[in-house]
């Protein structure tokens, strides 16, 4: 049954009109229409345009003069696990320096958890990611760090999204203090061969406290042979190599990318390879904000994601990211959104979602506002009044029924 949007105040489509190839560029392919109407058939978009213009269809719905987005497309997030972390971020702000090496905690209560516990978790901030309008996300493991505890992180993420990254390589766990090469063997072996078939990702946390470039590369490497595509945790807490290992290993993408030199930001603007920012983290770690006009300003694609996760950054509020990234990281409206949308879908090599083009997937957001600038215009203000998700409709909490247009 198709269903027709009308009375849009603003429809961004993130696809330019004529249609063209979207560039590399930050905020290249960001486009909106005012006025705007979109049909919706068999869970695809049909039609965009003017609503003047717009053509029948079986149901419709009146958006009000409310804006329609892209469903947001997070491509970070960490949700399986157990415990929480809520005294390590009070010490933080109190003035301690935030470490990798607190993820351990998580994994002792990632290990100790029940199947059933870790997935009602799951499932929970899955629906709340939904609720504020990200329609696509990818999940990492690793906060389980053995062969057993990773293969059911993996089965568990593969119950709520399709892009399901193998992390095993997330920190050196206790119990191979003393033999970090030894872990590395078990993540590239034993613990690779339980996950590859559940996962499309495999990534590393080339930092230090973490990974080095050897070890990084090797797991790599391990994955790429197993059919996993690489993405990479690079330069957050200091200058690195990560960086330039995303870009040799032709990795979808980089992600925090703090810390960066010229060779850095020439890497990323020359390649495939998409700078994936988490502000999230820096607003709850203190760090130094990204450089976000620097790599735009260079040719870099740059992505939004929330990085959600119990230790560095506790949020899976996709808009508190997009105002942020305009505070703090110096970002136009538009650069941020599609950054949210098409950046994040670029990062996970996919097509079908983070615009509005014809023949997309209509995964699509309505703001109780009437433009996307909103999001950052009012910040902490819960703006979603209903998604789209693959045709299906929620509006205000109430399934959409249309009515005879």
């Amino acid at each position: 049954m198709s269903v027709l949007i009308t009375n849009i105040g603003e429809l961004v489509t993130n696809r330019p009109e004529p249609e063209e190839p979207i560039g590399r560029e930050g905020a290249g392919g960001f486009a909106a229409v005012a006025g705007a109407a979109l049909v919706i058939d068999e869970g695809r978009v049909a039609w965009t345009g003017p609503a003047s213009r717009a053509p029948a269809a079986d149901q419709a719905v009146d958006a009000g003069g409310r804006a329609v987005l892209p469903g947001f497309v997070d491509s970070h997030a960490h949700l399986v696990f157990a415990g929480e972390r809520g005294a390590e971020f009070a010490a933080r702000m109190a003035g301690q320096p935030y470490r990798a090496g607190g993820i351990r905690s998580t994994v002792a209560a990632t290990r100790a958890a029940p199947d059933d516990q870790l997935r009602a978790n799951l499932r929970k901030l899955a629906a709340e990611m939904l609720a504020q309008g990200i329609t696509t996300f990818e999940c990492k493991s690793g906060y389980g760090l053995t062969v057993a505890d990773e293969a059911r992180s993996v089965a568990l993420a593969a119950e709520v999204t399709p892009e399901v990254t193998y992390l095993g390589a997330h920190v050196v766990p206790a119990e191979y203090e003393a033999d970090p090469d030894g872990y590395v063997d078990l993540v590239c072996g034993p613990m690779l061969a339980a996950c590859a078939a559940q996962a499309r990702w495999v990534d590393v946390f080339c930092e230090r406290g973490a990974f080095g470039r050897d070890q990084a590369a090797a797991v790599l490497a391990a994955g790429q042979g197993a059919g996993l595509r690489p993405r990479v945790h690079a330069n957050q807490l200091g200058p690195g190599p990560g960086v330039q290992l995303a870009v040799q290993a032709g990795a979808a993408s980089a992600d925090h990318c703090t810390h960066l030199d010229d060779a850095d930001v020439a890497a990323l603007a020359s390649s495939d390879t998409v700078a994936t920012l988490l502000p999230g983290v820096e607003f709850s770690t203190r760090q130094p904000y990204p450089d976000a006009r620097r790599l735009i300003d260079a040719g870099a694609t740059v992505a939004l994601a929330t990085d959600c996760n119990p230790g560095s950054c506790f949020t899976s509020s996709m808009a508190l990211c997009i105002a942020l990234a305009v505070r703090e990281m110096h970002m136009t409206t538009q650069e941020a959104v599609w950054a949210a949308t098409a950046g994040g879908a670029r990062a996970l090599r996919r097509d079908d979602v983070g615009h509005l083009g014809v023949g997309a997937r209509a995964d699509l957001v309505m703001l109780e506002a009437p433009s996307h600038a909103y999001l950052a215009y009012r910040p902490g203000v819960p703006l979603v009044a209903g998604f789209w998700l693959a045709g299906e409709g929620v509006i205000e909490g109430e399934q959409v029924t249309g009515r005879e247009p």
